[in-house]
């Protein structure tokens, strides 16, 4: 029997990753204001009964390690189970490493890369079936900033991001023939606990200080004071899934509008100055 939540007048049918804060919290908030369904998850669903409360009905909090396959799969059966599709899947959960590369350990870097690519990819590739049944659907894949350049005490983050940007661009073009789109969201800095609670710190090492520890400086400064609105940020990413073309990168502030084209426009400059150079290493 299907469930009540299975409403075949709402909408759309959302699952998102990560939604106990920051912006799956609030895309989650943005979502059940506009009426449609979803399916928030969590490591903790007691974070999540609030969101529940706002429309019972209509949300399903359901407990999500994305790390683990098996609770992956479980979760989009009971999701489908729910309503019967999944219309906007969004990839959100994740998290921040700090450090130099030489201070992280084996099991650091393979967590960071386990949670922010592979675990986002198991989702996606749970959830595809049956976006290819409908021939419809939209995959938000939430990359960053990092996800074009790098910066210092940001390496493996920012190899999570580039990894997932170089994926999610060709499952694009893999599924675009069936209907499905593919959006990857590059916020800046938003007013979120990314910078708090949500970021892991490797264990120093005295020959990196004099670099990175500024970097830390300012990084901890912004917590808080970030210009980034999480709200604003949900109604943009919810107009893009709404778009029959939507755009395949979505930079988020002005922040990361700014530093993005910087980082382009320089490596155009690259490309140009290291032409002479690569052009000629081709057979005559």
């Amino acid at each position: 029997m299907p469930s009540r939540l299975a409403d075949p007048t709402a909408t759309k049918a959302w699952f998102i990753t990560g939604t106990s804060t920051g912006l799956g919290r609030a895309l989650a908030h943005e979502v059940i204001a506009d009426g449609d369904r979803l399916v928030a998850t969590a490591r903790d669903t007691s974070t999540l009964n609030d969101l529940v409360a706002l429309a019972p009905d209509r949300v399903r909090a359901l407990p999500l390690d994305v790390t683990d396959p098996t609770a992956v799969r479980l979760a989009v059966d009971t999701a489908l189970k729910e309503f019967g599709r999944i219309d906007v899947l969004v990839n959100n959960a994740g998290y921040a490493l700090r450090g130099a590369l030489e201070e992280l350990s084996d099991t650091d870097l393979r967590r960071q890369f386990d949670t922010n690519v592979f675990g986002a990819l198991d989702v996606t590739r749970a959830v595809l079936p049956a976006l290819r049944a409908q021939r419809s659907g939209c995959i938000v894949q939430m990359s960053s900033v990092g996800g074009v350049m790098a910066t210092l005490g940001g390496t493996a983050y920012a190899g999570t991001k580039f990894a997932l940007e170089g994926l999610s661009e060709g499952l694009a073009a893999e599924v675009a023939h069936l209907g499905i789109r593919v959006v990857i969201v590059e916020p800046g800095p938003f007013r979120t606990d990314f910078t708090g609670r949500s970021v892991r710190w490797a264990d120093p090492i005295d020959d990196y200080r004099s670099a990175l520890d500024p970097a830390k400086k300012q990084f901890l400064a912004m917590h808080g004071t970030q210009p980034g609105d999480p709200t604003r940020a949900a109604r943009a990413i919810i107009t893009a899934t709404q778009m029959e073309k939507p755009p395949l990168r979505l930079p988020l502030g002005a922040n990361a509008v700014d530093r993005i084209r910087e980082r382009l426009q320089l490596r155009l400059q690259e490309v140009d100055a290291t032409e002479p150079m690569g052009r000629p290493t081709d057979f005559d």
